[in-house]
């Protein structure tokens, strides 16, 4: 199982890794604000290095439910400048998270690697940005969009729907000429999804695989948690979150996109020397 980046060619056959969220955004659900400067972001950045994210998230558009949309040239200038400084300094891996073409293609330019698109690569032109920067992505699973997806959300199977999408992405992105293993799949928790929904993905993480490609899982701090624990506190979604980091990692999930890093780094690598898939 290999995921093929501008940078590097990722072997998950024995190891998972994590992938820090920095939101440069003043309305993010769970930070909005926190590392909107470039000062504040850079640092952040730094900090989840230190404690051990293999690839960092930059996303400047927020896709809570009911967000608006912003456009693509302020989205730019709140992530593009932070790629180019953090490439110059660290020869990690960069993934911008965005579903606009325009946005991907400069944040390629500056030195990314990854596409993290919550549309699932579907907006015209974003296959074409992929192919032409080599880029790897994430493709991801959302019904509707940020604005109206949490509105009555419905499924027939929600793990037969979630797969057959990521089928038709497979075969329609490959057909496009995008290898295979430059993609990653991502059931979209949280997106156009109840809390029913979420929990049937998470418990069928094993069945949601298609043709050995990697699965990402991003549960960070989602309001599911809380509506489960009976909580709006944000600091209560932290540890649940490691649960579900350990608990997906074992179902074969190899990447986890999260907010704190190091305890769910901790939480890898504790799995992993269970299952006696890395070294101890």
């Amino acid at each position: 199982m290999r995921w093929i980046t501008p940078r590097q060619s990722i072997d998950f056959s024995r190891r998972g890794m994590v992938m820090g969220i920095l939101n440069v955004t003043p309305d993010s659900f769970s930070d909005g604000g926190r590392h909107a400067t470039p000062a504040a972001a850079l640092e952040r950045s730094r900090e989840m290095i230190g404690e051990g994210a293999e690839i960092i998230d930059i996303g400047g558009e927020s896709t809570r439910p009911g967000a608006p949309e912003i456009p693509a040239d302020e989205e730019i200038a709140r992530t593009v400048p932070l790629i180019a400084t953090l490439r110059a300094e660290w020869d990690g891996l960069i993934s911008i998270d965005t579903s606009k073409p325009a946005v991907a293609a400069a944040a390629m330019a500056a030195g990314a690697d990854i596409i993290n698109d919550v549309n699932g690569l579907r907006r015209e032109g974003m296959a074409e940005v992929c192919l032409r920067y080599r880029a790897a992505a994430v493709v991801m699973h959302m019904q509707g969009t940020p604005r109206t997806m949490q509105h009555s959300p419905h499924y027939e199977d929600v793990v037969a729907e979630v797969r057959a999408f990521f089928a038709e992405r497979l075969a329609t992105l490959t057909a496009l000429g995008i290898s295979p293993e430059a993609l990653v799949f991502d059931p979209g928790i949280g997106f156009g999804k109840t809390v029913a929904h979420n929990l049937t993905l998470l418990r069928n993480v094993r069945d949601l695989g298609v043709a050995g490609r990697p699965l990402l899982i991003g549960v960070s701090r989602k309001s599911f948690i809380g509506q489960i624990l009976g909580s709006q506190d944000l600091a209560v979604r932290e540890w649940p979150t490691v649960a579900l980091t350990a608990s997906t990692r074992e179902a074969g999930a190899m990447l986890h996109r999260v907010h704190q890093v190091l305890p769910n780094v901790q939480a890898l690598r504790m799995t992993e020397a269970i299952l006696a898939t890395a070294a101890v």
